[in-house]
């Protein structure tokens, strides 16, 4: 969305320059409004991820590992940091079964040999070069300039129960595939875009520019992942996730407001919140509690997500003449 940010689009100019008091303290709002935090909890992201890549490719130590039947390792100057072969992982990283002893989301694991902890795990592996710098990049796209307006804390909430929601609904329909990466983390960040600008609607002037713009962005980012190899259920997972935890976290007050101390007496308030961020506020918390509530028993129970919806198949991959799905 370029350099402009959707938070910085315009907002309805509300002051009554007939009135200083009120000219004042729309001001002073407005120095509020604009006063950013300064990032550092996506950075830290990033450089985890990273680390984490050269921990896996040290462990992996494709010289010493690879498999002679399939090629020789990228990059042998990295020593044991070079990557598996291109056969094996067209990436340019470690192996799967490196990936799995890191701690990549298997269901059998999850499931049946009691390893949760791989819903959380997996979302810090990567599984090669090329998937690293595409997550990364977008991370530092998206996350820092949400970071700066809303602060680590909320951002990081967003972020890592993302991740996790992901996870859980890529465990639900994925049983035969290891998956790892940071994609549903992300998404859940522009799914958190969309719910701040639907709830404080009424701040923004071009919204629908905003709007048109950030629902094209998620739509071709999810078209992605209907090719083969691409784990759309971790991105789904992770967006609905985020897009709820926007309503509830990302609510802005009304332009204008201030608090009630430093208005006179005989001042009108302007209520903080609108009833519709209320209500949406509300109905998210309940959907998310719900969802994530119904998500791990099902996962647990082992059930296959599939028994309970025949066609969410295609919301990973879409068979066509060029390339097959494995269900």
């Amino acid at each position: 969305m370029e350099n402009e940010d959707l938070e910085s689009r315009g907002v309805k100019d509300r002051v009554n320059h007939n009135n200083p008091t009120t000219s004042y303290y729309h001001q002073q709002q407005e120095n509020l409004e604009r006063e950013e935090w300064i990032s550092w909890l996506i950075p830290l992201f990033v450089a985890a991820n990273v680390v984490m890549f050269i921990v896996t490719m040290s462990v992996n130590n494709c010289p010493r590992n690879r498999d002679f039947g399939r090629g020789e390792c990228v990059a042998k100057f990295l020593r044991r940091l070079s990557f598996q072969p291109l056969r094996e992982n067209p990436l340019f990283g470690p192996s799967s079964s490196t990936l799995l002893k890191m701690g990549a989301l298997e269901w059998d694991k999850v499931v049946h040999q009691h390893q949760g902890w791989r819903l959380i795990t997996c979302m810090w592996l990567h599984a090669g070069v090329i998937h690293l710098l595409a997550n990364m990049l977008s991370l530092v796209f998206i996350g820092i300039r949400l970071e700066q307006q809303f602060g680590f804390v909320r951002i990081g909430v967003i972020y890592l129960l993302s991740g996790f929601g992901g996870s859980v609904l890529s465990s639900l329909f994925i049983r035969n595939n290891i998956s790892v990466g940071a994609s549903g983390a992300l998404f859940g960040l522009l799914g958190a875009m969309l719910a701040e600008l639907i709830t404080n609607w009424t701040i923004y002037t071009n919204k629908a520019a905003a709007l048109f713009t950030l629902v094209v962005v998620i739509a071709i980012n999810l078209a992605v992942g209907i090719l083969p190899h691409v784990d759309n259920f971790a991105h789904i997972g992770g967006f609905l996730t985020g897009l709820l935890l926007g309503f509830i976290l990302l609510i802005r007050p009304q332009f204008g407001w201030v608090e009630t101390r430093h208005l006179p007496v005989n001042a009108r308030v302007t209520r903080k919140y609108k009833a519709y961020q209320f209500l949406l506020m509300i109905i998210a918390l309940g959907l998310f509690i719900v969802g994530f509530t119904v998500g791990l028993i099902m996962l647990f129970r082992g059930e296959n997500g599939y028994d309970h919806c025949r066609w969410c198949r295609y919301l990973s991959c879409v068979p066509t003449s060029s390339w097959k799905c494995q269900n």
